[in-house]
């Protein structure tokens, strides 16, 4: 069977990194696509185009855990480091039965572009866990989150790679995720994670900030468009 013309394209974008899926290239592809988008206005830094579409580090890892009824149950979890020739890595973890290494690669790479754009003095990382948080119990949950803590810990740190809550996970996570570090670390290290509880060294407002955010910008995008806020419709996508 021939390929169809949208996984050709997969395989041309995917081309060099064999441990992906051509058949099912999204959302990487998406990412590369953009970055080649742009290739025409980078002058001299063209040259750099090539390092953006080839991750620094992925990092799959196996999650077994003890589930509430003696058996056991294994997860497969990711971290991948995009970049980090600004600083640490950033970029949060998410809790979902579809994460794929591809969505988590072109989450990473995104970060990168982000940080990058608004001049923050970090990386592009992302990570995620194959699981439904809401088919385990509370136990199972805290279990899964230490257990990936423990396998990512080799490349995450303050001064390596700091995760923060994305879909599925919250403040709690982050607590455990920094618990779970510090026991191995041997000591208490609030700076490993982001998005803790206040009373953990969270920072005020960190729950709101990505709603605020939306709000910001919708705001701004009307002004500029001279649409009335009062009364407009809005779709919200992504």
């Amino acid at each position: 069977m021939s390929a169809t013309p949208n996984t050709q394209q997969g395989f041309e974008r995917l081309a060099g990194l064999s441990y992906l899926n051509p058949a099912a290239p999204e959302p990487w592809a998406s990412f590369v696509e953009q970055i080649e988008r742009v290739r025409p206005y980078l002058g001299s830094l063209e040259r750099w185009i090539e390092t953006l579409k080839h991750p620094k580090r992925t990092l799959i890892v196996d999650v077994p855990i003890e589930r509430d009824d003696g058996t056991v149950a294994h997860y497969e979890g990711y971290r991948v480091q995009h970049n980090l020739s600004r600083g640490p890595g950033k970029g949060g973890v998410r809790f979902h039965p579809d994460v794929t290494l591809n969505e988590v690669m072109a989450l990473a790479g995104w970060m990168t572009i982000k940080n990058a754009a608004v001049g923050l003095p970090f990386g592009g990382a992302k990570g995620g866990i194959r699981v439904d948080p809401s088919s385990v119990s509370k136990g199972e949950l805290q279990r899964i989150t230490r257990r990936y803590t423990s396998e990512i810990g080799i490349i995450i740190g303050p001064d390596k790679d700091i995760p923060a809550p994305d879909v599925g996970t919250n403040a709690m996570t982050m607590a455990v995720m920094m618990d779970t570090f510090s026991m191995n670390r041997g000591g208490t290290a609030t700076g490993v994670v982001t998005g803790k509880p206040i009373a953990l060294g969270g920072s005020l407002g960190r729950q709101e900030a990505t709603g605020r955010g939306v709000f910001i910008t919708a705001r701004e995008a009307a002004r500029h468009l001279q649409i009335p806020i009062e009364g407009a419709r809005v779709v919200v996508q992504g």
